[in-house]
């Protein structure tokens, strides 16, 4: 710890940041306006897909069915409501007709067809009062987007007897970038006050707790901006504004919270702002930098994927976690440095406690754990330590037992059912599911490439006709050297008979080339991208992290600890996810309707995400644990000094991240309700539950051995590591304190002694920031 009188030990990276702090503050809010401009109607160029892999087989046939056979690909629905009266009544017939004919002269649309043009029985519903025009709209989803908006607003609604809904999967993917844009609006405004006041009970001062709302917007719209910038040349998916906000405000208010912490607790010891600030880039920036860096990397993960869905949210996660780190590194020192001791201004707090006596000057330097928050959390860390067996046991049984649903996990494709029951598309979509002939949007299609003559195509059909899983077989349509069946499955569009059907089609022989599309064509592509991927990603993650930690800490078994619990932690997000919103429980109290499947890309994304936020909480307390280790060689000592520092700070941190993801959770759109909630569980788990219980509970069941390490990776940590209790100098030299404790630190069977209040006994502690 920085003494009081002692110089500043000036790092490069201090001088950069503190030489010209006013022009760096005035640069940043130029660059902000500047992102602000650039970022501006980012949302109207996201587009709303993104599940399928785009090299698939499915992909490939669905853009040839599209290019060659319109009407066999059709995305706009119409349904026709007669009311009382029949679908085959004339005056009915001759309106649908009228609206069939305007649709097929519009531009952009091609391909349209009708139940009174076709007679066809799939078209007409079984009660006869309602019926089908379908019609495919050309061009990306922006095209699409631009002509259902155009031609939309004519077509529904009353004409004549009939009264007409618009449907489909254009009107489906539309209507949930409309929703989502308006849902992360009404988060923003529920999120930011929130947040702030929360910051207020924290920090207690105005100024200090305006400070990370700050750093946040700025990760925000800078993030925008980057999103923006991206979207000039490749597909970036909507859903990942709602990860910019919620990773913008929840990461840089848990980095702007450990920094600022850090800055007033080197001001209670009497350093000076610049002191200050240097001994707080020294530790907590640092470890701020080692947390971005774990989650970044987390979040990189989601590259290795070919959707663009998980691809986007590794832009905008990396865009704005590098923001939020940089902007809590170089643009808070500038304003600590710039305010100084005012950042304690405007306590806020003192309006609810009745006055204390002044302390003595003596007096600022005392213990965090003379503090009631600090004794609460060395009295928890005393607890665990000394029944760390039963806490480790009873944690990690519980956590898995929380984790059981997920093993009868069902893997599906998105769809309408991700819209409120009021939606429009999603209101035609059920009408078509619950009262039309068949099995709709559940048909396979197979595309049929190359010469071939009426008997093979004839031969080939009595063929597929055969297999198990076939409840009928229609065409083919031929067109030039190409044709397509329509396959109906026996069972539900995407039950595991489909998945199946795929397959056996796919294999079938066959006198011409042959490509199998279908919504469970898409799921059964999708689930062999992610699977054949998934090993790479997780190897990504766990390699990197393992030596992140390794480097932060100098100790072998620690990176393999922390991959394993930040693991662990999440078993009641998923075990949640299945329970909640693949089965249904709870979908009344939530507002949704469930599916009866998850999304095959959202655990994905869930548990990229989770696990580096997780790594950011575990990162802040083995920092904090290690300081103290380098600093006494007392292990027990410095699990609970670690503990008792960065417990009450993480816990502020996951429940101020939690309402925003919660915010985040409101939203209307199934998927973005699951990973808002599921997020916030698994964020809450980790720091009350693994952190607080589990990690000192195994921690003191490792003991001393923790922090082995063999000679060669030890030589190497104390050339390239760091720790956040000193700063090393350029020859390379490690930590002021052995990685292998003294033999008077090896040989505690039982916590230290403690004081009257509970906490430890501590020397040279600084005070806690109030």
């Amino acid at each position: 710890m920085t003494e009081v009188n002692s110089p500043p030990r000036l790092g490069g990276w201090t001088r950069f940041v503190t030489a010209r702090p006013r022009l760096s503050l005035l640069v940043a809010l130029v660059l902000t306006a500047l992102a602000v401009v650039a970022g501006s109607g980012v949302a109207d160029r996201l587009g709303s897909g993104g599940w399928e892999d785009p090299a698939a087989q499915s992909t490939y046939a669905t853009k040839a069915l599209e290019r060659e056979f319109p009407a066999s690909q059709p995305n706009l629905l119409l349904l026709v409501d007669s009311g009382g009266a029949s679908v085959d009544d004339p005056a009915v017939a001759a309106e649908a007709d009228r609206l069939t004919a305007r649709l097929a002269g519009e531009k952009g649309v091609i391909g349209v067809g009708s139940y009174w043009r076709t007679k066809s029985p799939a078209l007409r519903a079984k009660d006869g009062h309602e019926a089908l025009i379908a019609a495919h709209l050309t061009g990306d989803e922006k095209a699409t987007n631009d002509t259902l908006d155009r031609i939309a607003p004519a077509l529904r609604g009353t004409h004549g007897p009939v009264h007409v809904k618009v449907g489909g999967i254009v009107a489906v993917r539309h209507e949930m970038q409309t929703i989502i844009k308006e849902d992360l609006a009404r988060a923003e405004m529920i999120a930011l006050p929130v947040t702030l006041l929360l910051l207020v009970m924290v920090f207690g001062s105005a100024i200090a707790a305006l400070l990370p709302l700050g750093i946040g917007i700025v990760a925000i719209l800078g993030t925008n901006a980057v999103l923006r910038g991206l979207t000039e040349f490749t597909d970036v998916s909507v859903f990942a504004m709602n990860l910019t906000t919620a990773l913008g405000l929840g990461l840089a208010i848990d980095y702007a919270l450990f920094i600022v912490r850090r800055f007033r607790e080197e001001l209670a010891t009497g350093a000076d702002p610049l002191t200050a600030i240097a001994t707080t880039l020294r530790t907590a920036g640092r470890t701020v930098l080692f947390s971005a860096l774990t989650v970044a990397v987390s979040l990189a993960a989601m590259l290795v994927f070919p959707m663009y869905f998980l691809r986007s949210f590794a832009y905008a996660g990396i865009a704005v976690v590098l923001l939020a780190a940089a902007a809590a590194l170089i643009l808070l020192p500038a304003a600590l440095l710039l305010l100084g001791h005012r950042v304690n201004s405007l306590d806020l707090r003192r309006l609810f406690r009745r006055r204390r006596p002044t302390s003595a000057p003596a007096q600022t330097s005392a213990p965090a754990s003379a503090s009631g928050e600090g004794a609460a959390w060395a009295r928890l860390a005393n607890l665990v330590m000394r029944r760390a067996p039963f806490f480790a046991l009873v944690t990690a049984a519980v956590l898995v037992l929380l984790g059981l649903p997920f093993l009868g996990v069902r893997f599906g494709t998105a769809d309408d059912r991700q819209l409120p029951s009021g939606a429009e598309s999603h209101v035609v979509q059920q009408h078509i599911r619950d009262g039309f002939p068949g099995n709709p949007g559940g048909g396979l299609e197979v595309l049929a490439e190359g010469r071939a003559t009426s008997a093979q195509y004839t031969a080939y059909k009595t063929e597929i006709a055969r297999l198990p899983e076939v409840a009928g077989v229609d065409g083919p349509v031929v067109k030039g050297d190409s044709a397509y069946f329509t396959v109906l499955p026996k069972g539900e569009a995407v039950d595991s008979g489909a998945q199946r059907l795929v397959g056996e089609l796919r294999s079938a022989d066959a006198p011409f080339t042959t490509k199998v599309t279908g919504t469970a064509a898409v799921l059964v592509d999708s689930k062999h991208a992610i699977g054949t991927r998934l090993p790479w990603a997780a190897a990504l993650i766990v390699v990197v992290t393992l030596l992140l930690v390794f480097l932060l800490t100098g100790s072998v078994l620690i990176p393999i600890q922390a991959v394993l619990l930040n693991a662990l932690s999440l078993t009641a997000m998923f075990g949640a996810v299945v329970w909640v919103f693949q089965d249904g429980h709870l979908s009344g109290l939530l507002g949704f309707t469930s599916p009866g499947s998850i999304e095959t890309t959202l655990p994905v994304l869930m548990f990229c995400v989770a696990f580096g936020l997780s790594m950011d909480y575990g990162v802040f307390l083995l920092s904090r644990i290690k300081e103290e280790y380098d600093r006494t060689g007392d292990h027990n000592e410095a699990v609970r000094h670690g503990l008792q520092r960065t417990g009450g700070l993480i816990t502020a941190a996951a429940v101020i991240l939690a309402v925003v993801m919660v915010a985040i959770g409101t939203s209307r759109v199934t998927n973005t309700k699951m990973l808002g909630l599921g997020i916030a569980l698994a964020v809450l788990m980790d720091a009350m539950i693994v952190r607080s219980l589990l990690v000192p509970a195994v921690m003191r069941l490792t003991g001393t051995a923790t922090w082995w390490a063999p000679g060669p990776l030890r030589r190497f940590h104390e050339r390239f590591g760091v720790s956040e209790g000193g700063e090393n100098p350029p020859g390379g030299e490690g930590p002021q304190h052995p990685v292998t404790p003294p033999p008077s630190a090896t040989g505690h069977d039982e916590p230290a002694d403690e004081n009257s209040d509970g906490s430890p006994h501590e020397s040279g502690g600084v005070r806690a920031v109030r």
